[in-house]
């Protein structure tokens, strides 16, 4: 019965440290991920700004509605990147972590493509 009992203890113990590292591995590969988005964001935003500047010294309403209703995207990649560091600092679970951070590639994604479809660049 003692042996059982040691074995039991001996087995849950190994359960939660290999638990804490394997989601301290995650965790880092997250991080990682994290700062490659805000890398990749920080750039795009910009190229946004660059592009801002001429339109609005164009002074024409049409691109700038345009530019505008681009920059909406680039502004979700921000709040998406807000989330995905909450998530972290919140140490929610590994799998929820990962979808805010797939959110925030496909913003990017989608925020890219609508500078791409920008008129004047």
């Amino acid at each position: 019965m003692i042996i059982a009992t040691v074995a039991a203890v001996a087995y849950v113990g190994f359960s939660v440290v290999s638990s804490s590292l394997t989601g301290g591995i995650s965790s880092g590969t997250q991080y990682d991920q994290l700062a490659e988005l805000k890398n990749n964001y920080s750039n795009l935003e910009v190229q946004y700004n660059e592009t801002g500047n001429k339109i609005y010294m164009m002074n024409n309403i049409t691109l700038e509605r345009e530019y505008v209703n681009a920059q909406v995207e680039l502004v979700r990649v921000k709040n998406d990147i807000s989330d995905v560091e909450s998530a972290l600092s919140m140490n929610k679970p590994a799998s929820e972590v990962d979808k805010r951070l797939q959110l925030a590639r496909d913003d990017l994604k989608i925020a890219q493509e609508a500078y791409n479809s920008l008129s004047v660049k």
